[in-house]
């Protein structure tokens, strides 16, 4: 039932209890408020029998703003792709979203964007309708925007991501040492460090720079890594991974200079922009720090490692996402034969 009360402004604010639906709102005029409060009721009702509401005016846009709003974080990429979602369909009623994404496809595609990313878009957009339908029980079919990115194909549109094999050579190694090692001993960020750190411990850059002397468990040569990604679990997906060979050693040598907070205190965004940079000036082509992963990946294989194993160090789910870092090389096999 709606209340109305006139406020000190001379405005009306009216608020709508239901069941356990509430609403409230700020008008001119108390017969904007009534207006208002009766769509409202009305959509209460619907909701209450089981039904789906068609709110008057409703934006595509405004659906993905919502969500925005009422699932925050996901990354910067999930931020920009949500923030051009939302930009591009702000005009788009639901119930034209089919012809919208046509053009919205056909324009990415004119932009440059390949079949991976646009393919990444319309599956934002499908979790944004998934959302709104069942969690605001509003009128949406997350069909529209799944089987505009399965219409992909039909455009000769690859929405399969290439998988990256390249790893850094000894020699590339050796060069990238070599030029640390001649920069100012006072730069902020020690590359040599963090590079080898990340030869041997197979961790993503963020993983890295957010381990805290209060996280490393001594006795069992392990450190927690918070937030941890997969990507089937997004939230309160901490895991406690075992730190082998030269990665212990140097979480050791890091807690016997600092008992507490973060043991590579850097942003990982200079860090990466950092082993950029020197790469292109020693002339090393196609090598991001993310490389690094991969070949320490592949080492933990010729140690002796199992899957298992090895998955528990790289956070890896399966088989089938871990088997592209191996990079394991024939004479990899005779080796192990020959041991």
């Amino acid at each position: 039932m709606a209340t109305y009360s006139k406020l000190p402004s001379g405005r009306w604010r009216v608020q709508i209890r239901r069941g356990d639906i509430y609403r409230a709102a700020t008008f001119e005029k108390k017969s904007d408020a009534r207006d208002w409060s009766t769509q409202i009721e009305a959509q209460a009702e619907q909701v209450q029998k089981g039904g789906l509401i068609n709110p008057k005016g409703l934006k595509v846009g405004h659906l993905v703003e919502m969500y925005r709003e009422a699932i925050p974080g996901g990354g910067r990429t999930k931020g920009a792709c949500l923030a051009r979602l939302e930009s591009r369909l702000k005009r788009t009623s639901p119930d034209r979203l089919a012809f919208a994404l046509r053009d919205y496809i056909d324009k990415r595609q004119a932009e440059g964007a390949g079949g991976v990313t646009i393919a990444q878009d319309l599956s934002y957009l499908s979790t944004v309708l998934d959302w709104a339908r069942h969690t605001r029980r509003i009128d949406v079919d997350p069909e529209v925007a799944r089987d505009a990115r399965r219409g992909l194909k039909h455009r000769k549109l690859n929405t399969r991501s290439n998988e990256r094999d390249r790893t850094p050579t000894q020699a590339e190694l050796d060069a990238l040492f070599a030029h640390w090692a001649a920069e100012n001993p006072w730069r902020h960020i020690p590359m040599i460090e963090v590079v080898r750190f990340a030869l041997a411990s197979a961790m993503r850059l963020g993983e890295i720079t957010r381990i805290t002397a209060e996280d490393v468990d001594e006795a069992r040569r392990a450190v927690i890594i918070r937030q941890r990604k997969d990507p089937k679990k997004k939230e309160l997906n901490d895991q406690l991974v075992p730190l082998v060979g030269e990665a212990w050693t140097m979480v050791q040598m890091k807690l016997d200079a600092k008992a507490t907070g973060r043991l590579f205190p850097y942003n990982p965004r200079s860090v990466s922009a950092a082993f950029t940079r020197t790469c292109q000036k020693v002339g090393i082509a196609d090598l991001h720090f993310h490389d690094l992963r991969h070949a320490a990946t592949a080492q933990l294989f010729r140690m002796g490692l199992d899957i298992p194993r090895v998955a528990m160090i790289t956070g890896h789910r399966s088989w089938e996402n871990l088997k592209r870092y191996t990079n394991l090389q024939p004479e990899d096999v005779h080796d192990a034969l020959r041991d």
